[in-house]
């Protein structure tokens, strides 16, 4: 149903109701309230009036909604752009052209200060996240961020893979060979810090066992 419509069929409802409260009104059924009996020419004229403004008020509650919800809408897509976008598999769209493990330093981004490197937009997020801890007192270290193709090969051969009981993902499947991925150094309360705060910052432990490895999965 579209705008229109919308706002007819409301129209409508408001004038029965007001029948029913103060007797026929103008435009119900098609008869002109001045030619209705025992209405008066002014409470014709008032209605008229009524009308008017209802009419005035409801085409600018439905322009102001759709204003709302364009920036609504704009807004969201701006903090999605801004976050970056994961597809399927949570593989970032814009890096899944090179595969993974295979991802050219220059579409990764430093990881503040730390000497490693992350899709941008994890890297981004991670960078506040040390901030944001540190101003907390809590030291955040990083260990392992992107991992190319080769040594993933090198650690399922030293540690096993996670289907063989071991701590390895399959190369070419690993959170850490698309740029998401970070394994940290944490004493007891900066594990505490991160499972307070880490997903206001769109990282998650995803993987059972291993309380060092968190992923950059944002919401929405």
């Amino acid at each position: 149903m579209d705008g229109l419509s919308q706002i007819s069929q409301i129209s409508a409802r408001v004038l029965q109701l007001q029948s029913l409260v103060s007797g026929p009104v103008a435009g119900v059924g098609g008869v002109a309230l001045a030619s209705r009996p025992g209405v008066t020419a002014a409470g014709a004229a008032g209605g008229a009036a009524f009308d008017d403004v209802l009419a005035q008020e409801l085409a600018r509650s439905s322009s102001s909604s759709g204003s709302s919800l364009g920036a609504s809408s704009a807004s969201s897509s701006t903090a999605a752009t801004a976050a970056g976008t994961l597809g399927a598999n949570r593989v970032p769209t814009d890096l899944a052209a090179y595969g993974n493990g295979r991802i050219p330093d220059s579409a990764l981004a430093p990881v503040g200060d730390t000497g490693k490197k992350m899709w941008g937009p994890a890297a981004a997020a991670m960078t506040k996240l040390i901030a944001a801890a540190k101003a907390d007192g809590v030291t955040v270290g990083v260990t392992e961020t992107y991992r190319p193709y080769d040594e993933q090969v090198q650690l399922a051969a030293s540690k096993g893979l996670y289907s063989q009981g071991g701590l390895a993902a399959k190369p070419g499947t690993s959170e850490h060979g698309w740029g998401i991925a970070a394994d940290l150094q944490l004493n007891g309360a900066a594990q505490a810090w991160m499972q307070r705060n880490a997903p206001s910052y769109g990282f998650q432990a995803d993987v059972p066992g291993e309380s060092w490895h968190w992923a950059y999965h944002p919401a929405g």
